[in-house]
C-alpha cells in the first residue's frame, strides 16, 4: 500500500512539472500565435480604414515600440521569473502584498474572454462552411441578413463555439511541447502562406493600386487625438497584453531564452500580419467601390461580399479566395484561444493540483457554457440583456475596456516602481550573460511612458479625452 501511494504521488508530481518550449523557434511561433488573432487580422482593417489609412499604421507601429513591447517584456519577467501559473507568478513577487491580486485578475480576464472570444471564432467555422457550399452569394442586403440571422441563431453559433473550443482542448491537453508548441509551428506557416496567397490576389485586381496607397501613402493632415489613441490602444490589444497569455507563456521560457529580442521579434511578427491583413483586405474593397472605414462589420457582412463582386469574371477564383480568407480568420482565432485557455488550464492545474487534462476539461466546458450564453444574449433571448447592453457586450465590456487597461496598468507600476531593480535586471540580462543596454531605457518606458499611455486609452475608450 506505501509504495502505491508513493507511486500515485511519483505520478502527480511529474504530471505538474513544468514543461518548456523546446526551441527559439518554439517561442516565437507559440508566443506570436498568442498575440496574433482576431485583433490583426479583424480589427486591425477596420481601424486603419477608419483612421486614415497609412498615418494610423506610422503611429501604430511606433506605439507597439514604446508601449507593446516594454508591457510585453514585463510580463515576460513576471512569468519567467515564477515558473508558474499568472496568479502564483504575479504571488511569489508581490510576497503576500496586495499586489497579487494583479495576476488573479489576469486569469479571470483570460477566462471571460475565452468564453465570448470563442463565440465570434465559432462565427469564422460557420462562415467556412457557408462559403464552402456556395451560401455566400447574394446583394449587400442578403449578407447583413445572413449574419443577422446566424449570429441570433439559438443553435448554429452555441455548435461552432463547442467546436472550436473542443479543438482547442485537443491541442492544450497535450501539453507544452506536445501541444501548444507543434501546434503553433503547424498553424502559424500555414497562417502566413494563406495571407499571402489573399494578399496576392487581392492586390492583383483592378483598381487595386488605390487601396495600396491608402495603406501606404501618408496623409499627415490627418493625424488628429483620435487617430493617435486608437492607434495607441489597438497596440496594446493586438499584443495580447494583460490577458495573463503573455506571462503564462513565458513561465515556459527557458533562462537562454532573450526576453527582449523575442519580445521585438513578436512585436515585428505581430505588425507584420496586421499590415499584411490590410493589404489582403483594402486592394479587394477599393476595387469594388466599398469604403475602407466599414466598420466592425467588415469581416462578416462587407467581405464577403466585396469577394463576389471583385472577382465577378472568375467566380471559381473569388469561391476560393472566400474559403481560404475565412479559414485564415479561423487560425488566427485558434492560434489565440489557444494561449487564452492555457492561462486558465494552467492556473487550475497548478491551483488545484490536478493533471492536464483534467484541468484542460474544466476549462473547455465552463467557457463553452460561457460562450453559450453570451451567444444566446445576442438575440435569442431577452432575459440576456442587461441595461440595454446584451451578456456578450458586457463581457467585451468589462473586459476590453476596463480590466486589460488596469491589468496592464498595474503590472507596469509593479515592475517598475515595486519589484526589485536587481530582479528585473538579472531577468532582463538572463542573470549578466546579455549586456542590457537598454535596460534603463525599459525601466523609464515602464515606470513613466506606459502608464501614462495606458491611461490615456482608458479615458478615451469613455469618451473623457
Amino acid at each position: 500500500m506505501y509504495f502505491c501511494t508513493q507511486i500515485a504521488k511519483i505520478t502527480v508530481m511529474a504530471q505538474l512539472e513544468r514543461a518548456n518550449f523546446s526551441s527559439k523557434l518554439g517561442v516565437i511561433l507559440a508566443t506570436a500565435g498568442s498575440a496574433v488573432g482576431l485583433g490583426n487580422v479583424w480589427r486591425f482593417p477596420y481601424m486603419a480604414g477608419e483612421n486614415g489609412g497609412a498615418v494610423f499604421i506610422i503611429i501604430y507601429v511606433v506605439c507597439v515600440l514604446l508601449l507593446g513591447i516594454p508591457c510585453m517584456v514585463s510580463e515576460f519577467i513576471i512569468g519567467r521569473h515564477g515558473q508558474a501559473n499568472t496568479a502564483r507568478a504575479y504571488r511569489k513577487l508581490a510576497g503576500g502584498t496586495p499586489w497579487s491580486a494583479i495576476g488573479y485578475m489576469g486569469v479571470l480576464t483570460g477566462f471571460l474572454i475565452t468564453g465570448y472570444y470563442a463565440v465570434v471564432s465559432g462565427w469564422c467555422l460557420q462562415y467556412i462552411w457557408a462559403s464552402s457550399v456556395g451560401h455566400l452569394q447574394g446583394d449587400p442586403e442578403y449578407f447583413k441578413t445572413y449574419f443577422a440571422e446566424f449570429s441570433s441563431d439559438p443553435v448554429k453559433p452555441i455548435f461552432w463555439t463547442v467546436i472550436i473550443l473542443g479543438l482547442t482542448y485537443l491541442i492544450i491537453e497535450h501539453g507544452v511541447r506536445d501541444g501548444i508548441e507543434r501546434a503553433s509551428k503547424l498553424l502559424m506557416p500555414t497562417l502566413f502562406i494563406l495571407l499571402l496567397i489573399i494578399v496576392t490576389a487581392s492586390c492583383m485586381l483592378p483598381g487595386a493600386e488605390k487601396g495600396i496607397e491608402f495603406l501606404f501613402k501618408p496623409n499627415f493632415k490627418a493625424i488628429n487625438s483620435d487617430v493617435f489613441l486608437a492607434a495607441l490602444g489597438q497596440s496594446f490589444y493586438s499584443m495580447s497584453i494583460a490577458m495573463g497569455c503573455i506571462c503564462t507563456y513565458a513561465s515556459y521560457f527557458s533562462r537562454q531564452t532573450n526576453l527582449t529580442k523575442s519580445a521585438i521579434q513578436i512585436g515585428v511578427i505581430d505588425s507584420m500580419v496586421a499590415i499584411l491583413a490590410g493589404l489582403m483586405i483594402f486592394p479587394a474593397a477599393f476595387s469594388v467601390g466599398v469604403s475602407p472605414d466599414s466598420g466592425p462589420s467588415l469581416i462578416f457582412i462587407t467581405l464577403p461580399n466585396v469577394f463576389q463582386q471583385a472577382f465577378v469574371q472568375l467566380p471559381v477564383v473569388g469561391y476560393v479566395i472566400s474559403v481560404l480568407f475565412f479559414l485564415l480568420l479561423s487560425l488566427a482565432a485558434l492560434t489565440s484561444l489557444m494561449s487564452l485557455h492555457e492561462v486558465s488550464t494552467a492556473f487550475f492545474q497548478e491551483e488545484l493540483h490536478i493533471t492536464r487534462k483534467r484541468a484542460a476539461l474544466i476549462v473547455t466546458i465552463s467557457t463553452s457554457i460561457t460562450g453559450a450564453f453570451c451567444s444566446l444574449s445576442l438575440g435569442s433571448t431577452d432575459k440576456l440583456i442587461i441595461l440595454g447592453r446584451s451578456l456578450f457586450d458586457w463581457f467585451d465590456f468589462i473586459t476590453g475596456q476596463i480590466f486589460l487597461p488596469v491589468v496592464g496598468f498595474l503590472t507596469c507600476i509593479f515592475i517598475g516602481w515595486y519589484v526589485p531593480h536587481k530582479i528585473v535586471r538579472d531577468e532582463f540580462t538572463n542573470w549578466g550573460t546579455l549586456r542590457g543596454r537598454h535596460f534603463h531605457l525599459f525601466i523609464f518606458l515602464v515606470k513613466y511612458v506606459c502608464p501614462i499611455c495606458i491611461v490615456f486609452i482608458f479615458l478615451h475608450q469613455f469618451g473623457l479625452i
